[in-house]
């Protein structure tokens, strides 16, 4: 798999050197004046990869934010002992795990099993890992201070799940499509690119600025909408650029690095090194701080999905987007898209950001279309943007509370760790 997906980020990669470098009603329902909605004028989006929100945040009651759920610790049984001692969540000493957690759709609906959420340790048993226990480990405040920085001083998202219960590419494409249009694999396009109508387009056809930067490939390129866009597609060194000067278009979407050495790689699949990544993120972050349009602007960073790793949160219901019923192979579990997936991170980090904040509304990538759409007067792409939550609770547009962005903890990278990581994984990593 890791080598199909390899091969397909070089077909991308190969395209992106080719690049030249208000709904009125939704507003008062959630309280805010469409005028103060206004203010807002970049929206920054960062999706990360693969990383529940027990696996991140799942500490983060007993560190900085007590209106979090507590993890419990009923864990999930031992394979090798299933009438033993379950698998408690234990905070992961390493920040590079031995090998990837499975989290493709089948694999998935087995870890959430029907709610339980007590099938992360079977389905990753492996030979260096016979028990799974690495899908119980998380991380705290001393593996990522500048994420803690974030989620204490901003605002989080403690019901903000995976928009599909599987693997990268469909969450990804709801994203950028509000559906995966029956994806349920990483299923690379066609020639050209898929034709589904996207954010995109929709921001196009209305005028709205809005570019991609991408530190490796863009996978807005998947899209018809992305190919023939390119000059919108641009360097994420453009992004700096753009930030320093003020330029930033109306909307952005960022993107990590995706293949590479543990030293590199900066999207936090497993097992690359979670640090790597939050530099990365505190990097976009600060350029928006020290930018002249941070008075106007809100950054969301999410994770497409949660990568394999534990979260005690039972998906709940969703709407499905459309009537197209999954693309299933040979041994893939038959289920409609009426589920949303595994608990994900969400961050939002704005002048207009309530302090200290934290959201139980059900959301999920859709909703940051949602929000994108209330903003700029955009029709919904699917029925799940149509009725996914706005996010709009996030913000106090009356009263912005960080017009002069405060102190945040540094992204540092523990250098022994780093080593370790070096270590483990010499070769490159990857999708």
């Amino acid at each position: 798999m890791r080598a199909r997906l390899t091969a397909a980020f070089g077909v991308l990669a190969l395209a992106a050197t080719m690049l030249t470098g208000t709904a009125q009603a939704d507003d008062r329902e959630h309280g805010a004046r469409p005028q103060r909605l206004a203010n807002l004028q970049h929206i920054v989006v960062l999706m990360q990869e693969n990383r529940s929100f027990d696996s991140y945040f799942g500490v983060l009651h007993d560190q900085g934010q007590p209106r979090t759920a507590e993890v419990p610790e009923t864990g999930n049984p031992n394979p090798t002992n299933p009438n033993g001692p379950p698998i408690t969540p234990f905070h992961q000493p390493q920040t590079c795990i031995s090998s990837d957690v499975a989290h493709g759709w089948t694999a998935t609906h087995a870890e959430i099993n029907g709610g339980k959420m007590n099938g992360f340790t079977t389905q990753n048993v492996a030979p260096a890992d016979p028990t799974g226990r690495r899908a119980m480990g998380y991380y705290d405040q001393s593996d990522l201070p500048f994420y803690y920085g974030l989620a204490r001083t901003f605002g989080i998202g403690d019901r903000y799940f995976a928009s599909v219960p599987g693997p990268t590419y469909p969450n990804r494409f709801y994203e950028m499509a509000g559906t995966s249009f029956g994806h349920i694999s990483n299923d690379f396009p066609p020639a050209g690119g898929w034709p589904q109508p996207t954010i995109f387009g929709r921001l196009q056809a209305a005028g709205i600025s809005w570019k991609v930067y991408f530190a490796q490939v863009s996978t807005a390129l998947f899209f018809a909408d992305g190919q023939s866009h390119q000059d919108h597609i641009v360097p994420i060194s453009q992004y700096f650029a753009d930030a320093k000067a003020g330029t930033l278009p109306q909307v952005a979407f960022v993107e990590p690095t995706y293949i590479g050495k543990v030293a590199v790689e900066s999207d936090e699949h497993p097992p690359a090194n979670i640090q790597v990544g939050q530099q990365f993120t505190a990097g976009v972050v600060n350029a928006l701080m020290a930018s002249p349009n941070w008075s106007s602007s809100a950054f969301l960073l999410t994770y497409d999905e949660h990568g394999g790793f534990y979260d005690h949160v039972a998906p709940p219901r969703a709407p499905k987007p459309d009537n197209i019923p999954p693309i299933l192979k040979p041994g893939d579990v038959n289920v409609p898209f009426d589920q949303y997936g595994v608990r994900v991170p969400f961050l939002v980090v704005s002048p207009f950001s309530k302090p200290h904040f934290v959201s139980h509304r059900v959301s999920d990538h859709t909703s940051i279309l949602k929000l994108i759409e209330l903003r700029f007067g955009l029709k919904p792409l699917s029925e799940r943007d149509e009725h996914a939550n706005g996010l709009l609770e996030y913000f106090d547009f009356n009263h912005p509370h960080f017009t002069d962005p405060p102190s945040l903890p540094a992204a540092t990278i523990n250098a022994a760790k780093a080593a370790q990581c070096a270590l483990d994984h010499p070769g490159t990593l990857g999708l």
